[in-house]
């Protein structure tokens, strides 16, 4: 493919990243309610389906499923251990549960359940969790689950996705059911632009090139590929050609993509909303240090819990804006250039 070709964007999408305005101008939607309806459709077509929440059905958005689904819709109140336990006995009894609540509750209230009874036991438990990374933003650091990614993904048996949009959004739900095993799905509460359109070829485990280049590569996911896309844009302006990967599957990684990214252009820069200790971004330092050593640089969450404030405000603030990122861009160019 050519340089700097854009791949899978719905229509003015590329317009409004070339104009800076995606999130002031784009179509926009939370993925937390992309996840309700995606399970609402399930819901109609798979008998075994059943969804959980802990009392956040409106703040989910899963109370469509349970008016429309009542004897397969369960609220277990303020009680997300025992939600997690319960639902890991409905899926030894051939239920596909699905687990709706927030990233804090579920992967630190709930973590002895998910590692002991869902993921020891191998049992098939779909987690739909919101208001993860720092996009609960105004809500602070209470309900900020910036840290869902790295916990998940030290979980044995866990599958940890991070969808960036509605779309993949809805795919990664469908996935999520028709595998067989624990399921992490992290999603947001604050809306995201809608990027893709029909063609995205979501799969588990399958980081897809969404802008190619041949300078650098950023490998993002959930939040962060928006801004990862318009650091490129960024980068274009000063001759860069930057390939952006919508790495979604934190676990399992995508080797192959990533290695080749990391051939092809010889440098890497990873953005991801969280904190940075054990996260997409080690995942990828991982793997390049171990197989194909290039520049690296991560973008992510720094070693504090965030203030309260408006989401793009403080992506800024901590230094994870599409600024950011070009400056890390401009890095490992230059260290690439060096050697």
């Amino acid at each position: 493919m050519p340089a700097d070709q854009y791949c899978y964007l719905r229509p003015g999408v590329r317009e409004l990243l070339q104009e800076g305005t995606l999130f002031s101008r784009g179509e926009k939607r939370t993925t937390r309610f992309s996840f309700a309806d995606a399970l609402l459709e399930l819901g109609g077509e798979r008998q075994d389906v059943v969804v959980l929440n802990a009392d956040v059905s409106r703040g989910m958005g899963t109370y469509t499923f349970a008016d429309k689904y009542p004897e397969r819709a369960f609220n277990l109140g303020i009680s997300e251990q025992n939600m997690i336990a319960m639902a890991a006995g409905m899926a030894h009894s051939g239920l596909v549960p699905f687990v709706a609540t927030y990233a804090v509750f579920a992967t630190l209230r709930g973590l002895d359940m998910i590692r002991n009874s869902v993921c020891y036991t191998r049992a098939n438990v779909k987690f739909g969790c919101g208001h993860a990374g720092i996009t609960p933003a105004e809500d602070g650091a209470t309900h900020q689950g910036q840290e869902d990614l790295n916990v998940m993904r030290a979980m044995p048996h866990m599958t940890v996705i991070a969808p960036a949009d509605e779309g993949s959004t809805r795919s990664a739900v469908r996935a999520a059911a028709a595998h067989v095993g624990p399921v992490y799905l992290s999603l947001t509460k604050e809306p995201l632009p809608l990027l893709y359109d029909d063609t995205f070829p979501f799969a588990i485990g399958r980081a897809v090139t969404v802008r190619t280049g041949s300078d650098a590569t950023i490998v993002a996911n959930r939040d962060m590929v928006a801004q990862a896309l318009l650091a490129a844009e960024l980068a274009a302006q000063e001759g860069l050609s930057v390939r952006v990967l919508d790495c979604h599957t934190v676990k399992p990684l995508d080797s192959d993509a990533i290695l080749r990214a990391a051939a092809e252009t010889g440098a890497v820069v990873t953005a991801e909303d969280n904190v940075l200790a054990g996260g997409l971004g080690s995942a990828v330092a991982e793997l390049l240090i171990e197989e194909r050593p290039v520049p690296l640089r991560r973008i992510g969450v720094p070693d504090t819990f965030l203030q309260s404030g408006p989401y793009l405000k403080l992506l800024e603030r901590y230094g994870m804006s599409p600024r950011h990122i070009l400056e890390a861009v401009r890095t490992v160019v230059k260290q690439k250039a060096a050697h």
